[in-house]
């Protein structure tokens, strides 16, 4: 199975919004939610892909020819490539009822897994998201990566304890989706979390924390301060702010600011091997992609999600090869070229 036939499998059970396109770029869906659009206009999904466009790699062939080594390591564990599987929640509201939460990361985990690569498991309003999401990845070793919500405190207990029950080796939170409406007006309150809040909930996870959802370099020194291992520069794919900066205009002067003080991963409108190449290029320690992972799996389950770990994989390699970089620790600023308009 080839990954055009993942997608033409997918097409009829994909819902009345997202239309499994060739390249998921946010044009068809547009400001569609539910479904995979963004908010308030739609371009910033747009946007997000169209920056990682105007970013070109620099071919460089006089090298000796080795190997090419794609693995990474991440708080301890090794994986075979600098891609992970983004979160996704409400598979069914957006995408159609093929797959609910919990059956959606069933398959996911386990098929990342074998792959050599992590999930990020979803969120949802029922507490058996998080509970079967954990069970996932209890299955897999703890290979995966369970993100949370910024409930209230107490919610967020419960579902760290589910976390670490399952010996995930990493958690993270989406603080972005603050700006969704089912967060709103909940008592006691949710959504923004201050610093010292943020403190309290990574000490009460014990485990690496990642903050997903940081867009400035303020933000990213805030996050530094709660005593975040990672972030995630991340808008959200555009469904929780209309009109903000594309992941890629941002990640350098983030990368600068804090980079090799914790990790750095990147996620929006990463559709490609050699985007991949280029976050990397810019300083990214990894990369998240989400809807095209929900793609995988509606079309054709855990086959689906190898076909597309390939083909990234594939992409990403001949890249390397072609500029020179043997190993991804190879990969460096020097080897992109950056279009003017690209701030």
């Amino acid at each position: 199975m080839n990954y055009q036939e993942v997608l033409e499998a997918a097409r009829p059970n994909m819902g009345q919004v997202c239309k499994a396109c060739a390249v998921c770029n946010g044009r068809a869906c547009g400001n569609r939610i539910p479904g995979p659009g963004a908010k308030g206009t739609g371009d910033v999904a747009i946007r997000n892909y169209e920056a990682w466009q105007k970013i070109r790699v620099n071919m460089d062939t006089l090298t000796k020819k080795h190997p090419v080594d794609t693995s990474i390591q991440l708080f301890g564990k090794t994986f075979q490539y600098p891609f992970f599987a983004g979160p996704v929640g409400a598979v069914n509201l957006h995408y159609g009822d093929k797959y609910n939460d919990m059956t959606y990361n069933d398959v996911l985990v386990a098929a990342c897994a074998q792959a050599g690569i992590a999930a990020f498991t979803g969120d949802g309003t029922s507490p058996e998201v998080v509970k079967a999401a954990a069970a996932a990845i209890r299955e897999q070793g703890g290979a995966g990566i369970p993100t949370i919500k910024p409930w209230n405190y107490e919610t967020i207990q419960e579902k760290l304890a589910l976390v670490k029950a399952a010996g995930a080796y990493a958690a993270a939170m989406d603080i972005d989706a603050s700006g969704l409406p089912f967060l709103k007006n909940m008592e006691p309150p949710a959504g923004a979390k201050s610093v010292e809040q943020m403190s309290q909930i990574i000490r009460e996870a014990g485990l690496p924390f990642i903050i997903k959802g940081i867009m400035t370099v303020k933000g990213a020194v805030k996050a530094k301060k709660a005593g975040a291992a990672a972030i995630v520069v991340s808008n959200h794919g555009g469904r929780v702010l209309d009109q903000c900066p594309a992941t890629a205009e941002v990640l350098e002067n983030i990368v600068d600011a804090v980079g090799g003080s914790m990790k750095i991963l990147v996620d929006g409108g990463i559709r490609s091997g050699v985007d991949v190449f280029k976050a990397l290029a810019m300083g990214a320690d990894g990369v998240l992609i989400a809807r095209p992972f929900v793609t995988a799996v509606y079309g054709a389950g855990a086959q689906g999600v190898q076909v597309y770990v390939d083909k990234i994989a594939g992409e990403l390699r001949d890249t390397m090869e072609m500029c020179g970089a043997y190993s991804i620790g190879e990969i460096g600023r020097e080897k992109i070229w950056t279009c003017a308009g690209l701030s």
